[in-house]
């Protein structure tokens, strides 16, 4: 347990003195004003009159309440928690090969396994925390621009499904901690990425009835944002979802164990 300790005190200690913490959060902030920006542009259209970028933005927006912003945010914090936890995760497990510092940690008093461990724990919170204050600013944002169709019901329901969603996406990043060691760079991994979030859609668009068994297509389904055409979550996407996040985590501690760093 003092092994743990030390290693998550390490870690975190190495996090707050980064830069990148805090430039994840500005932009995570950046995106929440731009999506309330975008709703009061499709309340109010004469705003973005010269600006066809933002009024073609707007436009898809169907209406600008409460329900359908709730729905946009639970839409990107899909998309946003794969590419967030992925850019956490490439630098948290992917910064001691490019600093050539992963020697120095190999050989500290403390197991592998407990390395790896606490680096989990906080890619998970760090991600974790850049939706939270993504949809706490969105809400602030959503009050500004004075959204019609407010609710506790509607707030309280919108919130469960949110975070239903940002969870499961964001614990789909361990795969990628066991690409970014294994391959000791950060393109790899990058690439993993960009291929993930291409192909989710491309089943979303061309092949919906599989999505039940892609594991980053899964939690859109469960948390029912996904469209009324897309098929429903079912048991077996529950399994390949916690099968491959084990399985990834299982990877990365196997290769931190086993691998040869020399």
């Amino acid at each position: 347990m003092k092994g743990f300790y030390a290693a998550f005190i390490t870690e975190t200690m190495k996090v707050f003195r980064s830069k990148v913490l805090w430039i994840t959060f500005l932009l995570f902030i950046f995106i929440a004003l731009m999506m309330g920006l975008l709703m009061l542009v499709a309340k109010h259209p004469e705003i973005a009159e010269n600006s066809a970028i933002i009024s073609t933005k707007a436009s898809f927006i169907s209406s600008a309440n409460w329900l359908i912003y709730f729905n946009l945010l639970t839409q990107m914090a899909v998309v946003l928690g794969t590419i967030g936890s992925g850019i956490v995760t490439i630098w948290i497990f992917g910064r001691e090969y490019s600093d050539r510092v992963i020697k120095d940690i190999l050989v500290l008093p403390v197991s592998r396994f407990d390395i790896v461990l606490s680096k989990t724990i906080i890619t998970f919170i760090w991600s974790f925390l850049l939706l939270t204050v993504m949809f706490i600013v969105s809400i602030l944002t959503g009050k500004l621009v004075t959204l019609d169709g407010w609710t506790s019901q509607l707030f309280y329901h919108s919130t469960g499904t949110f975070f239903k969603a940002s969870v499961l996406t964001i614990l789909l990043f361990t795969p990628v901690t066991f690409i970014t060691c294994a391959s000791r760079n950060e393109l790899l991994p990058v690439g993993f990425l960009i291929i993930v979030i291409i192909f989710t859609q491309l089943i979303f668009a061309a092949l919906p009835e599989i999505t039940p068994y892609f594991p980053w297509a899964i939690p859109a389904l469960i948390a029912k944002v996904a469209g009324p055409l897309s098929p429903a979550a079912n048991i077996y996407s529950w399994f390949i979802l916690i099968i491959t996040v084990l399985l990834g985590f299982a990877g990365t501690a196997a290769w931190w164990r086993y691998a040869d760093h020399h």
